[in-house]
């Protein structure tokens, strides 16, 4: 049964869980609602279904920015079929701290990439969320950030190194976004890294049987794998 190769990491005085997927064995996936249009809202309804459909959860993490009732704020597409387009627009909150980006799944690999470009590449992913502001962009950090912020909370985000791996991680403290960009970029090796939420920042992983239950979540994000014969 495959496992999640997650692990403990400091950097400086800050402590991080990152867990490490191969999109080539391992299925990832996106999720809002079941077959049934009910919004899952949280990792134990989504594994009953995942269940149903004789496939293991074996790692999930919050996957985007939603609104109050759980809809996705910007592009969402789950099995192919896209719920909401792309927001190219300025606006308030981390979101909109431009560049933003979108993290997809396209025939088996993943991909990070800044939300103008995703549009102008005509791209239909398999799954995709959009979420901001973006960690990374081809090796830089966000020209946003401060090396000397005051802002430390709770975050989470997703990145793709150069050999396809994907990247899920959540801070175990509160941390900077510079902070957070750098351990992407210079730690795990992601040109391209997407920043997912703050405070709501949950995960499931099944070996830990960890089941975070924090916030009613929109966007889900899942490992899983058959149910072994």
């Amino acid at each position: 049964m495959a496992l999640a190769a997650c692990e403990d990491l400091i950097d400086g005085d800050a402590r991080y869980l990152a867990c490490r997927f191969d999109p080539g064995r391992e299925e990832i996936r996106l999720h809002l609602a079941s077959p049934e249009g009910q919004v899952y809202g949280g990792f134990a309804s989504l594994r009953r279904q995942l269940w149903a459909e004789r496939r293991v959860l074996t790692f999930a993490m919050n996957a985007g920015m939603y609104h109050d009732d759980l809809s996705p704020v910007g592009y969402f597409a789950e099995y192919g079929k896209m719920l909401k387009p792309a927001v190219t627009g300025g606006g308030w909150g981390n979101f909109h701290l431009l560049p933003n980006g979108v993290f997809l799944m396209k025939d088996g690999k993943a991909s990070v990439i800044e939300t103008k470009a995703f549009v102008a590449s005509g791209l239909t992913p398999d799954f995709g969320t959009q979420s901001g502001p973006m960690l990374v962009i081809d090796g830089r950090l966000h020209p946003r950030f401060l090396a000397d912020s005051d802002s430390f909370k709770i975050r989470n985000g997703i990145g793709v190194d150069a050999e396809g791996q994907v990247h899920m991680v959540v801070s175990r403290v509160p941390v900077r976004f510079y902070d957070f960009a750098r351990l992407f970029r210079d730690r795990l090796g992601c040109a391209n890294a997407l920043y997912l939420d703050g405070t709501i920042s949950s995960v499931f992983i099944a070996e830990e049987k960890r089941m975070d239950r924090l916030f009613p979540m929109g966007p889900i994000l899942s490992v899983s794998m058959p149910i072994p014969q």
